[in-house]
């Protein structure tokens, strides 16, 4: 991201505690200690659990500032996910509107042969989130471990426009 967004943008990536045994009100407090410094038109992007983290989040609280974009890149909906879980308080509620309301600027991004997080999850996304831009890929290298993903690149670039 550093290198093909360049110097017109601030990268924080947050080293999230306990990633192997993750709890949501960690992750929260851990969170909202960089609020102060981020600018009005942040964009969000979280990966995986960082997703479902920021639709939680998004979800259950006003954000203090303005929101240029939120993109979720394989975000898990629910727990049924085979071998992965979703303890430690990261479940959804059932109301989503808050996260809608957050941002104009909605993308959840799936890959159809993804074998951690099922593209079933994208249809549970759509029925909650109707203005959001839900992509399915036919393939990113399973749960998105490919070394591009130039799609996100460009999406960031025109949110600025």
């Amino acid at each position: 991201l550093d290198k093909k967004l360049g110097s017109d943008y601030d990268l924080i990536r947050p080293r999230m505690p306990l990633r192997e045994n993750a709890k949501y009100e960690d992750w929260k407090i851990y969170f909202e200690k960089f609020i102060p410094l981020l600018k009005s038109g942040v964009i969000f992007i979280g990966y995986s659990l960082g997703g479902i983290f920021l639709a939680k989040y998004l979800s259950e609280n006003k954000f203090p500032k303005k929101i240029g974009g939120v993109l979720l890149v394989a975000p898990p909906f629910d727990n049924s996910l085979g071998d992965e879980d979703l303890l430690g308080g990261f479940k959804l509620g059932a109301d989503l509107s808050l996260l809608e309301k957050s941002t104009k600027n909605l993308y959840l991004f799936f890959s159809a042969d993804d074998n951690v997080v099922p593209v079933s999850h994208a249809e549970k996304y759509k029925q909650k989130l109707t203005s959001a831009q839900v992509i399915v890929y036919k393939s990113k290298n399973g749960h998105f471990q490919t070394p591009q993903f130039p799609e996100i690149i460009k999406i960031v670039k025109n949110l600025d426009n």
